[in-house]
């Protein structure tokens, strides 16, 4: 972990324990306490928007790979696990998942574009849903709700929007065989031509993914659908916390929510970021400070729940295929 992740982590930390200790410990964990066994089932419920999410990567798959929805989703659930709990961004998720791909048989080209692309479809999926959550937003305004907090969801959407923009962008021009380029620049003491040579390949691979609208299509309908599935974690979190709210109350929070949370994208695991949304939001549905940041804190418990196993199951995973490779060179060796 360099220097810049470790100062924000750090921040984020601090501005976490701060609203902790803000609004009490004691009446946070006491509501938690409340929901009881109804978190694991939370928790299980978040299988059904992780299906979807795997979906849209599954639906970007060329005719005949060697890789299925099964693969996609068990790809799907240790990248999630890798953004939720580890100190890498969010970009060691899609890291993970192209790797995963890659040693299940698909080429290495054709995995970076499926999670380059997938990635960057349930982003701008993640700002349809936000918008949706705005438009809430003005109603409630219309009722005397205070305009401060249109004003930071709208900022946080915009900044969200931008740098997805940028992002597809940089797809289009070519983005890693100009990362690669730049690095051989800024670190010459090797060869990188073949580097370079895999890299371009990637670029082409995205921008022909790009040219099939409706896989595209597919997937960004599908991340739409599980960005609205996951919905129903939230309603689900706060009835067992003991503050039910309804349907709209819950997409509010979520889609804002993840919108504020998307923004701070840099801070690992966006915490203390999370949970300042939820206590922003908490007034326009009518949840008490503590409720807000239980709510936050059963979310947190869900990435827990299902992260570690998803980081288990990838440290078995990465063993067994190294494993694999470490047979299948020396039989290589042997018959050459």
């Amino acid at each position: 972990m360099n220097r810049a992740a470790i100062l924000l982590l750090s921040i984020g930390t601090a501005l976490f324990i701060a609203l902790l200790a803000w609004q009490g410990l004691g009446s946070v964990t006491g509501a938690l306490a409340a929901a009881g066994w109804g978190l694991v089932l939370v928790a299980a419920f978040h299988v059904v928007p992780l299906a979807l999410d795997a979906a849209a990567i599954a639906v970007l798959f060329r005719k005949g790979e060697s890789v299925d929805q099964r693969d996609a989703l068990l790809t799907r659930w240790s990248g999630e696990s890798v953004n939720s709990l580890l100190p890498a961004g969010q970009i060691g998720g899609p890291v993970a998942m192209v790797r995963q791909l890659s040693q299940r048989g698909m080429a290495m080209r054709d995995a970076a574009a499926a999670i380059t692309v997938s990635t960057t479809l349930q982003a701008v999926a993640q700002i349809v849903f936000a918008v949706f959550g705005i438009v809430l937003f003005s109603a409630y305004a219309a009722n005397g709700a205070p305009g401060d907090l249109g004003v930071a969801a709208l900022i946080a959407t915009a900044v969200l929007a931008g740098l997805i923009g940028l992002f597809y962008l940089a797809q289009r021009r070519g983005l890693f065989g100009r990362v690669l380029r730049l690095a051989s620049k800024v670190f010459g003491k090797r060869d990188w031509s073949s580097l370079a040579t895999r890299a371009d390949a990637v670029d082409a691979a995205v921008k022909s993914l790009y040219n099939q609208r409706g896989r595209v299509v597919a997937s960004f309908a599908i991340s739409l659908v599980g960005w609205l599935v996951g919905t129903v974690e939230v309603w689900l979190a706060l009835r067992f916390l003991g503050h039910p709210v309804g349907w709209i109350d819950a997409l509010l929070l979520e889609s804002i929510g993840q919108a504020i949370r998307g923004a701070a994208f840099a801070i690992p695991g966006s915490l203390g970021v999370q949970e300042g949304g939820y206590l922003l939001l908490a007034p326009l549905v009518g949840l008490p400070p503590e409720a807000a940041l239980a709510l936050s804190l059963a979310k947190r418990a869900r990435e827990i729940l299902l992260g570690l196993p998803g980081l288990l199951y990838l440290h078995f995973s990465e063993r067994s295929w190294q494993r694999r490779r470490a047979v299948s060179v020396p039989a290589v060796e042997i018959a050459d």
